[in-house]
């Protein structure tokens, strides 16, 4: 089989194939519809490697891939990048031809495949983010309307609860405006209902999921951060160790190194926003956790927690926090062991640390 790389661009309707051999040059290069596509993609000898850009969609047509006998490889947009021809050449036959080039280098780095079940789980947190967005917006909108009539409200939810359901006591108000504001709050408390199901839809399954079990003891750790890491990082054992899984994370500075001399900059922010947000907002409870227990019942994690607090930054604290409860999930998903407030009192470096 000459054919070793089929750099696909997925889309909606309209795909685009680069078909590349052993050498890296472009035999074929193919426009198809959606239809056409799937069909084409069956006929494929089994093993072939079909390349693709990590966007929506990809899990599913590497699931395909595998239907069919094929290996599906997904790379990140920023690792298909370089190989583009031209910064100012962007179409889609151009960037098939990049991702099957990508895919062709031995040290790249492809995102694992999400099962259907891992989906389904992330799908019910993508809805909650949603209501939580869409309900945030409406209470804002109903503070800014009241507020154009001279009706200033707190920032709490509760206190604009409690000022739409005492609207008659505005006498000045228009009774269409009322109207308007009673549509408005019946919809914000849909809302509001609808965001609670899908919390008990998440911690009804993180209290089903043993894995979700055992990641719940990490102080800071909650139904909703457990059933999203045992959903986002799938198999845990695809990295290599915590800091591999840390780094994916983006809870790692950058580097600016150059001439042996190593220079560290602030977070990037580039993996999985939305993990890592829930990380950090663990992390919180977790220092304000520690700063309450009496340090003669402080956990060993617990105390350095409060040493760091002592000596960095509350920014840097959270987010080296986060960067351990990073690690810690990894070690408990890819080796299968409950939480252990004592396992770095075991660890060697600490050992010599004590011994000197």
């Amino acid at each position: 089989m000459n054919t070793i790389i089929l750099g696909v661009d997925l889309a909606k309707t309209a795909f685009s194939v680069c078909e590349m051999d052993a050498a890296g040059h472009v035999r074929r290069r193919l426009d198809l519809k959606r239809d056409a596509f799937s069909l084409w993609l069956a006929q494929q000898p089994a093993g072939t490697v079909v390349a693709m850009e990590a966007c929506s969609g990809a899990h599913h047509w590497a699931r395909r891939c595998h239907e069919y006998g094929l290996q599906p490889r997904i790379i990140a947009a920023q690792f298909v990048t370089p190989f583009r021809k031209g910064r100012r050449t962007k179409n889609d036959r151009a960037d098939a031809e990049a991702i099957a080039t990508a895919a062709r280098q031995g040290n790249m780095r492809f995102v694992p495949v999400k099962s259907i079940e891992q989906q389904a789980h992330l799908s019910w947190h993508r809805v909650r983010e949603g209501y939580k967005i869409e309900s945030l917006a409406i209470g804002n909108r109903l503070r800014g309307l009241l507020a154009e009539f001279g009706v200033v409200v707190a920032k709490s939810d509760r206190a604009l609860r409690r000022e739409l359901a005492d609207l008659d006591a505005h006498a000045a108000l228009p009774e269409s405006f009322k109207e308007l504001l009673r549509e408005l709050a019946e919809h914000w408390s849909q809302l509001r209902e609808r965001l609670d199901a899908c919390d008990a839809r998440i911690e009804l399954h993180a209290r089903k999921d043993a894995r979700c079990v055992r990641l719940r003891a990490i102080t800071g750790i909650g139904p909703i951060t457990a059933d999203a890491a045992v959903a986002t990082v799938g198999d845990a054992r695809e990295f290599k160790q915590g800091r591999q899984m840390a780094a994916w994370l983006s809870l790692v500075p950058t580097q600016r190194s150059s001439g042996g001399h190593a220079r560290l900059g602030t977070i990037s922010c580039r993996g999985d926003a939305y993990l890592r947000t829930l990380l950090i907002q663990g992390a919180r409870s977790s220092l304000q956790r520690a700063k309450a227990v009496a340090m003669e019942k402080a956990t060993p994690e617990q105390r350095w927690i409060r040493l760091l607090d002592a000596r960095l930054p509350f920014g840097k604290v959270i987010v080296a926090i986060a960067n351990k409860h990073a690690r810690q999930i990894w070690a408990m998903l890819a080796r299968e062991v409950d939480y252990d407030p004592h396992a770095c009192l075991r660890h060697p470096m600490h050992q010599e640390g004590q011994a000197a």
